[in-house]
């Protein structure tokens, strides 16, 4: 199982840890740094500052979001990328869910998620493997574009700047269990959101036809500390925000997963909490055993133990949101 470091987006303004961070996890030996994206920081401008401080670590996004760019734009972004880091560049992407994509986007959340997903990494594979000009009459994404408000003069094109590599690896955060099983079957990889490795048989079903070398990569929290109550706070902060207001309280994808987990009375009262403007509350009635089964927190004994079901299950690669040196130390060197 490799580790990779996650650094998420940025809050109020850039975080000057990062780039330490990504420098020591490279020195660690950790094999991939990770950066993302909300309706703030972008995915793809941090990770380009990283590249240029680093030489070796792999370069992801986890995760770039869909309704941000066409797929052909995003395509440039990782092609572009991908040459001035050497071929490093793993393009994670995400659909994010209504209200993202119509609040901030100014879009319409696509009626098949299914089927938009599919559309994009299509168009983002042609442009990689630039075998022929970019051509799909598709529901969501055509190119050239045949819309009745276009000019009708449109028409395709292959990119100018030749891809380093036509199969640069392309994975997909994925939630429910049919965009988790056509994930496996379009992308390198999946990016999950929360992982529990006692509870694998949420996904078994879903995974049941894993291609070899598919990369199964999702986060989780990391902190070396000797109070694990207080270790979790930030786990289950994370939480409130997700389950509570990343979503419609009738459409919030999150808080459906953390239902097919097997807490589906609490997220119904996490979001009832947060919606209703009482968002501490919300955060400390995210169950400690559902923060606790999803990261790795307390002393290096405890993690140590702990790691060991993450290595025993079907992840590939363990992408810590670790705050500090030495926890990341300590997880190289336990995963040794």
């Amino acid at each position: 199982m490799r580790l990779g470091l996650a650094l998420g987006y940025w809050g109020r303004g850039p975080d000057p840890a990062h780039l330490d961070l990504a420098t020591e996890a490279e020195n660690l030996g950790y094999d991939s740094v990770w950066t993302a994206e909300a309706w703030g920081s972008d995915a793809f401008t941090p990770l380009t500052w990283i590249a240029a401080h680093t030489s070796r670590i792999r370069l992801g996004t986890a995760i770039a979001q869909m309704a941000a760019r066409s797929p052909t734009a995003t395509a440039m972004h990782a092609l572009t990328l991908d040459h001035l880091s050497g071929g490093r560049m793993m393009l994670g992407l995400g659909l994010s869910g209504p209200q993202v994509v119509e609040g901030w986007y100014g879009r319409p959340f696509p009626s098949s998620p299914l089927t938009a997903t599919r559309e994009y990494v299509d168009v983002v594979r042609q442009v990689m493997r630039r075998e022929a000009p970019v051509a799909l009459d598709g529901r969501f994404h055509q190119h050239p574009y045949l819309g009745e408000d276009g000019t009708g003069i449109g028409k395709p094109l292959k990119p100018i700047t030749h891809p380093l590599r036509a199969d640069l690896p392309l994975l997909l955060g994925a939630e429910g269990p049919k965009n988790i099983a056509q994930t496996t079957r379009i992308a390198d990889g999946w990016l999950p959101l929360y992982w529990s490795p006692t509870r694998t048989d949420v996904y078994q079903a879903s995974l049941a036809d894993v291609p070899k070398g598919f990369m199964i990569a999702p986060m989780a929290r990391a902190k070396v500390c000797d109070d694990l109550a207080e270790g979790l706070l930030p786990v289950k902060a994370m939480l409130g925000f997700y389950i509570g207001g990343m979503g419609h309280a009738a459409r919030n994808f999150h808080a459906d997963l953390m239902a097919r987990m097997g807490y589906e009375e609490e997220a119904r009262r996490i979001q009832e909490l947060f919606l209703a403007g009482r968002r501490e509350e919300a955060v400390l009635a995210v169950p400690d055993a559902f923060a606790d089964e999803i990261s790795l927190i307390g002393p290096r004994e405890r993690i140590a133990e702990r790691l060991e079901l993450w290595r025993g299950g079907p992840v590939t690669d363990l992408l810590l949101t670790a705050p500090d040196p030495h926890t990341l130390r300590v997880l190289a060197d336990l995963n040794a």
